[in-house]
């Protein structure tokens, strides 16, 4: 294996996928950057499920490898610059897997009648946290978006959506309580 510095990055620029060098304040950097970020977020949070049991762990915890790795393939696909083929596609079944996790966690939990405020449990909150990162994400993505698989740019909206309800039913499963938000 290569070493892992390379120092072609001292100058501040790095290489996109096919070799094109971009500064690494490129819009393009950042939000495959965020991608990576908010894919070690979500590692950090099933690290708090180590020593932890619940129901259908391993179900759970199968689901996020994938959505890592499709995580991991739509910050390929913000790598790529326009023009060029892209490696690893993010597809319509890859949502719709989203979206259907989404309903079938939503059918396990309360209703939200106000606004939550993220906590919970450390892996609640860590999802959470994740949730926070892919909205960047697509932000910036949006950014580049004409020249992005609009499917990627789907892909991250309903990341958010699946983080989101992720964190509420994993506090479920914890039997740790949301906190809601007061208006004062």
């Amino acid at each position: 294996m290569a070493r892992i510095y390379t120092r072609s990055g001292d100058k501040g620029t790095t290489s996109l996928i096919y070799g094109k060098r971009v500064s690494k304040s490129d819009i393009r950097v950042e939000a495959y950057g965020t991608c990576d970020e908010a894919n070690s977020m979500i590692g950090l949070a099933l690290s708090y499920l180590d020593s932890i049991d619940f129901a259908d762990k391993p179900a759970f915890l199968s689901l996020f490898h994938e959505i890592q790795t499709i995580l991991f393939h739509a910050g390929s696909e913000l790598a790529t610059p326009e023009g060029k083929e892209v490696l690893w596609a993010v597809k319509s079944e890859h949502i719709t897997k989203l979206e259907n996790r989404i309903d079938y966690y939503e059918e396990k939990l309360q209703p939200l009648k106000q606004f939550i405020l993220p906590g919970g449990s450390p892996a609640g909150a860590a999802l959470h946290v994740a949730r926070t990162i892919v909205r960047r994400a697509e932000r910036c993505a949006v950014a580049i978006s004409e020249e992005v698989n609009p499917l990627a740019l789907s892909y991250l909206n309903r990341l958010s959506d699946f983080l989101f309800v992720s964190g509420r039913y994993i506090n479920h499963m914890l039997k740790k309580e949301e906190a809601v938000l007061h208006e004062d």
